[in-house]
């Protein structure tokens, strides 16, 4: 469980991950089903739940590698502060 402020900063870095993730997902008209099929994942739980980091889910580095693949994206735009 996060409980310093190095921790919650890094909980709001996971946070902006996975909008960067959602938003890159969504510019390349894919669903949450799909990218978990293509990942794959049978259902959109590690999608869905890494994309809003609910019960402390993220993505891992291997997650972001194979995203950056699929959405034809440069990994280090999934982990910057934003998507420009």
């Amino acid at each position: 469980m996060l409980k310093t402020n190095t921790d919650s900063s890094l909980l709001k870095f996971y946070k902006q991950i996975g909008l960067n993730v959602k938003k890159a997902r969504e510019e390349n008209g894919i669903s949450q089903l799909e990218l978990s099929h293509r990942l794959g994942y049978k259902s959109v739980s590690v999608i869905s739940k890494a994309e809003i980091c609910l019960d402390n889910k993220h993505f891992n580095l291997e997650h972001l590698y194979r995203i950056s693949k699929e959405l034809k994206i440069d990994l280090c735009k999934l982990i910057q502060d934003d998507l420009e």
